[in-house]
């Protein structure tokens, strides 16, 4: 018994011993590691020049380095690990130990063969690490350590400057959007073109008021902390105020009660302001149920019940907004829908008189209200698009003449407004992504028709 058990525990440890590691390999070279720009101090990043041994085999050869293991140290580390993927030292200790042990030690990452750069995402702010990579092999072959001369503390960047464009453009349109604000204040014009369904508010409560029916204002189905739902209650104010001079009566059902209790401030306040308090009732303004397609059913009880003259659609809306609109169609109201859902859009426009179309629907305050600040606000928006817009031009005609007539005008103009202008290059461009253009441009001087072949 004692017998087959030591046979046994030997044939367990014969595979495990078969996986040791082997240095075999030449390690890589010129390891230097620098912490990462740009950043809030938890990224480092690691290079080397790759192992003489990283190279494509003959024939049916094995790859001798098929990847490559980093590992890192803290510098001064306290006795014991702070993890398991740095080594342990002493605290007087600067470099790895000569008897760094592969096995126990994991790496903090690794990297296939032919790649000489490694980001380790897992560092903690203002402490210092000492980076080594070895090259790594099939069956447990390895390379020595090679080791960063130097260690490398994280630290964050106060300031981005990969995102520096960014800043000169948010300060235009922020100016901008100040410059508008003052013109307004001083009496001055801000043009804002017509919105045909805002427009249209007073011919529909007058309509209801001519006819003696009601106004059915429906505020979405979302919560009062969904943008789409402020936007609607926007609007209901101004129909409550239309309403309240009209002496028509207006209906509001609501989804939740919180965009019920918004809605009777909203309304109440618009009634005074038009100088009729008397003629507000809260008992209008009402909850009917969280359920989506409950709320459906109760708001077509009360289309089929009340016949309102007008109906308004103001918020978020989802799988109702066609059962909504096809049921008030067919009592003869007229229609006035505003959302921002893409999907609900269509149905809206198919079925009612106005629809207000996404950034029309959230320019409403603005435009109802004239308030300096609000029409300001919308002007340097709008200005903002137009930087957004010529950006986009200019960038498809770079790229387009880039492509047709490749010189280093366009190919340096298209990659500046990618990169940097758009992307995280900051204000100056990265030369070797331009000195890969003065090789791309060389190659195709040389060889005008790298294809072949007569045409």
């Amino acid at each position: 018994m004692i017998k087959a058990v030591v046979l046994l525990l030997a044939a367990i440890a014969a595979p495990m011993s078969s996986l040791a590691a082997v240095i075999d390999l030449a390690p890589p070279t010129d390891v230097m590691a620098s912490d990462m720009p740009n950043d809030v101090g938890t990224q480092m990043k690691v290079i080397w020049d790759l192992s003489p041994d990283d190279v494509t085999p003959r024939g049916d050869a094995p790859r001798r380095v098929t990847g490559y293991a980093i590992f890192r140290k803290v510098v001064p580390t306290p006795l014991g690990l702070e993890s398991t993927a740095e080594a342990a030292a002493d605290a007087s200790e600067v470099g790895f130990p000569a008897n760094f042990d592969f096995e126990y030690v994991q790496p903090v990452g690794s990297v296939a063969y032919g790649n000489s750069e490694f980001v380790d995402e897992n560092v903690e702010r203002e402490m210092t690490y000492l980076y080594a990579v070895i090259a790594t092999g099939p069956r447990g072959s390895v390379s020595p350590l090679a080791q960063a001369e130097t260690p490398v503390t994280a630290q964050m960047e106060y300031f981005n400057g990969g995102k520096f464009w960014f800043l000169i453009i948010t300060l235009a349109i922020s100016l901008v959007i100040v410059l508008f604000v003052l013109i307004a204040k001083r009496g001055g014009t801000v043009k804002v073109r017509p919105i045909a369904g805002l427009e249209a508010v007073t011919e529909a409560v007058g309509r209801a008021t001519e006819m003696g029916k009601p106004v059915l204002f429906v505020p979405g189905i979302l919560d009062i902390n969904d943008i789409q739902t402020v936007a609607g209650i926007t609007v209901l104010s101004n129909v409550a105020k239309t309403s309240a001079e009209y002496d028509a009566l207006l209906k509001v059902p609501t989804a939740r009660s919180l965009v019920m209790t918004t809605a009777r401030e909203t309304v109440e306040a618009a009634y005074l302001g038009a100088g009729r308090p008397d003629a507000y009732n809260e008992d209008n303004i009402y909850y009917l149920t969280d359920e989506q397609f409950g709320y459906t059913a109760g708001v077509q009880g009360v289309m089929v019940r009340e016949k309102p003259a007008a109906c308004f659609y103001m918020g978020a809306f989802y799988a109702e907004s066609l059962i909504l609109a096809e049921t008030a169609n067919s009592i003869g109201a007229i229609q006035i829908a505003g959302t921002a859902m893409p999907s609900q859009l269509p149905f809206f426009v198919a079925a009612c008189d106005y629809t207000l179309i996404g950034e029309e629907f959230f320019a409403a305050s603005a435009y109802l209200s004239n308030d300096p600040e609000q029409l300001g606000s919308l002007k340097g928006q709008d200005i903002g698009k137009v930087i957004a817009g010529a950006l986009l031009i200019i960038g498809c005609l770079t790229a387009t003449l880039a492509t047709v007539t490749p010189t280093k005008v366009f190919k340096v103009t298209t990659l500046y407004i990618k990169d940097n202008i758009l992307g995280k290059d900051g204000i100056s461009l990265d030369q070797e992504k331009v000195t890969k253009i003065d090789i791309e441009l060389e190659e195709l001087t040389a060889d005008p028709n790298p294809r072949g072949g007569d045409s």
